[in-house]
Parts: C-alpha cells; structure tokens; sequence
C-alpha cells in the first residue's frame, strides 16, 4: 500500500519527515476570561507549540438546559461529577467573539490557530474565520454529517478516535474522504479523563496507519509526557495534548492539562524522539568510526625476546583497538615471535613466524 503523503498546514509540514506537529489545547483552561486565553496563547508560543486549539460551540448547541437524569453527571469517578452538561458547557465554552482575538494572537506568534467545531453553524463561524484546518473530537467521530461538512470547506481534518470501533472510524474516514477531504489525521484516543498509559494502547498507532492510508497521531489525556513521546516511535506525526498555565488555577480540564515548563519538554523531547528514528542500518556510523580505537584489542603486555612463546601473561585484550581483534587470542597463544617485541606493541599478524 502506498504511504500517506505529507501535506503543509500555514508555515507546518505534518509528516513522518519532519518532527511532529504539537498541539497545545486550551478547551476551558481560560477559565471565562479573555486576558488569561491569550496569556494562554502566548505560553503555549513560547513552550514551542506548533499550534494552539480551541473549542467551537455553546451550551445550546450540544445540549438542553435540563439537569435530570442522563442529562446531569452522575459518574463517581468524573471530574465534573453532579453537574448537569448544560452547566458543563457553560463553564467550559469558548465565547465566540473571542475567537478571532484569539487566532490573530496565534498569528503574531507564529503559531496555528484552529478549532474543533461541534455543530455545522460552528463550521460556518469558522469559516467566516479562515481557518486552515479543522479538529472532529472523539465524541463526534460518529456525526457524519457534520464531517462530511467540515470536509467540503477542503481544509485537512484531524478527528480524534476514542470509543469508535473499526466500522465507525471505516465510515468516518469514507465520509470525510467522500466529500474531497485530501488530508486527513486520526489521533488515537482514549476518552477518559485523565486517561491511564495502561488504557492507551498507542501499538494502535501503526496499524491505523496501514488501515487507513492516513497520517496518525495522538490526542493523550495522560498525566506526563511520556506516552506522548513514546508515540512518535510509532509513527505518530501529530500530538494534542491539553494545556494550562497552572493547575493550581483550576477549571473544567486544568487536572489533566500540561503546565508551560512540561509542554516545552513534551516539545523537546518528541523531536528528540523523531531525530533518534533513522532507519535501519548496523555496524558504525561515520560518527561512531572515531570511536572504534577504543575497543579491546589484541596487544602485547610485556617485552618479548625473539623466539620467545605468546602466554596469557604477555598477550591480553585491552584497550585501545589497534591490534588484532580479541577473537584471535587462541590462535596466537603458544606462537612464537619472530623479533623482539616491546610491551605495548598491538599484535599483528607479521610478529609470528608462519
């Protein structure tokens, strides 16, 4: 099967040829106030990130002002246990007009801006934005409609996968595909927040690639960086990972959420990642020949006199690596020198008589 290809975002090339693309993600980290959002931008400029994302939509785009039963979290282990999701999305919603202050603040620090809509009037606002390209969250990964929306603005699509089975991610890569998506990104996922490295299973990383002729990534609700980097030795090109300026702060995501001081590692240590890939190849490197002197060798220890037999006591591997190889130590034990030999001289064959 052929290899997804390369494709360039803004100024940034996603592929397995360059390092990969970062993502920092705010969600609700701004904590309703525009000030901090852009103190967001600017930390997540200087910690490296690629890009920045946020979220597009409101409380009465994804649900209905009604707290009882299935619309109020009753999960013991959430971190938004006892609210109603109409509450949830009130506290964690991005305003709309802070949208493009948001984007042109991205823009002066030369990063991409970006957002993952919710509904198709949030794709219409983006568009009204220019955005270059568009994020489907894991739990909209089964909304065709709304991907076959998104992708007839032509922009590239990076859905995120958590929950979906293989049929549905079959038909949302067909869908998106369908309707001219060109560049498209899945991001394993695991939908739980925080999500544990045990319940990440990031070996799905390549076999989604095969799959689906797509590039790949990872959307890690992990605390830490090191699932993260661990992807990227499994082809991941992209890597969302939330952010914040302190957890301390709080706020609807903050417990999972990368701090500046982590995030600019996740940025240093991925590329390291990236960089260490290579291919496959054995024996030295143009930058490990110098090295090879410093291997054991075969060198006489003590002086000899011509005639004289090699010994344990006066033949040893040591170091440096300008004698005969250690292999040789039997067939050389029991010899007999031709000429006088001074200690620290490396072994070769022409000491020996025949």
């Amino acid at each position: 099967m052929s290899q997804p290809k390369s494709f360039v975002i803004g100024n940034r090339k996603i592929g397995r040829d360059v390092q990969p693309f970062i993502i920092a993600e705010m969600s609700g980290n701004h904590n309703q106030s525009l000030e901090r959002a852009l103190e967001i931008v600017e930390a997540a400029a200087k910690a490296g990130a690629h890009a920045l994302k946020i979220q597009t939509y409101t409380a009465d785009t994804m649900t209905i002002d009604h707290a009882e039963g299935e619309f109020s979290i009753d999960d013991p282990n959430s971190l938004w246990k006892g609210k109603s999701l109409y509450k949830l999305y009130q506290e964690a919603y991005t305003p709309w007009e802070w949208h493009k202050p948001i984007f042109d603040r991205c823009k002066e620090l030369g990063m991409i801006g970006f957002s993952t809509p919710f509904d198709e009037s949030a794709v219409d606002f983006l568009e009204s934005l220019d955005v270059p390209i568009y994020k489907i969250a894991s739990f909209e990964n089964i909304d065709l409609p709304l991907i076959r929306r998104v992708a007839r603005t032509g922009k590239p699509i990076i859905i995120s996968t958590g929950m979906a089975s293989i049929a549905e991610l079959d038909e949302a890569v067909r869908a998106a595909r369908e309707e001219g998506c060109e560049h498209l990104v899945l991001l394993k996922c695991t939908s739980t927040y925080p999500a544990s490295p045990e319940n990440t299973n990031i070996l799905t990383i390549p076999h989604m690639r095969e799959l689906f002729n797509v590039e790949v990534g990872l959307s890690d609700h992990t605390m830490g960086v090191g699932v993260a980097v661990a992807s990227v030795a499994l082809g991941a090109t992209v890597i969302e990972k939330h952010f914040t300026l302190r957890r301390a702060d709080g706020g609807v995501d903050s417990a999972f959420s990368l701090e500046p001081q982590e995030f600019e590692s996740l940025v240093v240590e991925s590329e390291r990642a990236w960089q260490s890939l290579g291919k496959v190849r054995y024996g030295p490197t143009e930058k490990e020949k110098n090295s090879l002197v410093f291997r054991r060798s075969l060198y006489v220890v003590e002086d000899i006199k011509k005639g004289e037999t090699l010994t344990k006591q006066n033949l040893r591997a040591i170091r440096p690596g300008y004698g005969l190889p250690p292999k040789y130590i039997d067939q050389l034990l029991g010899k007999k020198v031709k000429r006088d030999v001074k200690k620290g001289t490396p072994a070769s064959w022409e000491l020996f008589d025949e």
